[in-house]
């Protein structure tokens, strides 16, 4: 009897806390009060698609060639912060937006957080700046996105980037995906993991490691700090239901658009095996590897990063910074 009354209490106090932690959550971001967390904030500006207010960063010369950088899931335009001014100084027009749902974007309780969605906000975006045509460059949930663009809109995309690319389902099948799919349960702990500091600190850990660097203490606040609010959650977690992104693969053979593939040879996110499938699949395709490189070559290896983008988009990279470059594998 003792045992179920503890049993009974330890649980009250577990449900407590994890009811407290759902109900202070921060509703949402404010931009005033964040700016020393946001890197490259004077480069930022907001505008309204649709009636959501969607923040993007620019730099660069406006008739320089434009690149458009998107993110991917559980991210922001934070990803770029490394690569935003090089591109620039290498001679694009860079634009990294926040997706509907991340950053500092809006985050609309009715929002549709789907690949088509997220493609069309971008397309929207372009029209709002006046560019009729762009490099679009996208990592991860963010490469699917871009791949959406060169499929349903061709005559808009100039060329594609896809860093390690979602193009398939298959990533519904990690634990964190499989979770946010479950009614009530996953609205209950995928806060509890997204904002996790903890959690976050020893995924971060790993990348830093292995590149041999001292882990970047500010840009891990910076990162959570986009992670721990209520309507970031509810994007996150309507993204994951809506997830359908079968179709890049099936449909990659359709890709015109002379497309590099950008991975890295230990991405334990989207397997190498995909790279090879969709250069073996879409027409111009070239694939380019980051040895000891995880799933996001533009934040472990930035300067070779902007070097592969600027020599496969033919601009003038004489400005970019060069430092010992990983090895990488042309494919």
């Amino acid at each position: 009897m003792k045992k179920r009354y503890l049993l009974a209490g330890v649980s009250g106090i577990v449900a407590g806390a994890v009811a407290t932690k759902l109900l202070t959550r921060p509703r949402d971001v404010s931009w005033p009060d964040s700016l020393d967390l946001i890197y490259h904030a004077e480069y930022s500006w907001f505008t309204s698609i649709g009636g959501v207010r969607i923040h993007y960063q620019e730099a660069g010369n406006e008739q320089a060639p434009p690149l458009i950088l998107i993110h991917g899931f559980i991210s922001s335009n934070l990803i770029w912060s490394d690569v935003f001014l090089p591109l620039a100084e290498a001679g694009f027009r860079v634009i990294a937006p926040d997706l509907p749902g991340y950053g500092y974007s809006d985050k609309p309780s009715d929002g549709r957080y789907t690949i088509n969605a997220q493609a069309h906000a971008v397309l929207r975006l372009m029209d709002r700046l006046g560019i009729e045509k762009a490099t679009i460059v996208g990592a991860s949930y963010g490469g699917a996105v871009a791949a959406t663009l060169a499929l349903d809109y061709p005559e808009r995309v100039e060329r594609l980037v896809l860093v390690g690319a979602v193009s398939s389902d298959e990533p519904k099948k990690k634990l964190l995906l499989r979770i946010s799919c479950l009614p009530i349960i996953g609205d209950i702990v995928t806060p509890l993991f997204l904002g996790s500091r903890w959690v976050l600190r020893k995924r971060t850990e790993q990348v830093y490691r292995r590149i041999g660097h001292p882990l970047d203490e500010h840009k891990l606040a910076a990162r959570h700090h986009l992670l721990a609010t209520a309507n970031v959650h509810r994007a996150m977690i309507r993204t994951a239901r809506g997830w359908s992104a079968n179709r890049i693969a099936r449909d990659a053979s359709l890709i015109r658009q002379p497309t590099m593939l950008v991975w890295g040879d230990q991405d334990t996110h989207i397997p190498i095996s995909e790279a090879y499938q969709l250069r073996d699949a879409i027409p111009n395709a070239r694939l380019i590897i980051f040895r000891n490189c995880g799933h996001l070559p533009p934040t472990e290896y930035p300067e070779k990063f902007v070097e592969v983008v600027a020599d496969f988009c033919e601009a003038k990279a004489t400005e970019i910074v060069k430092s010992e470059p990983p090895a990488v594998a042309g494919g």
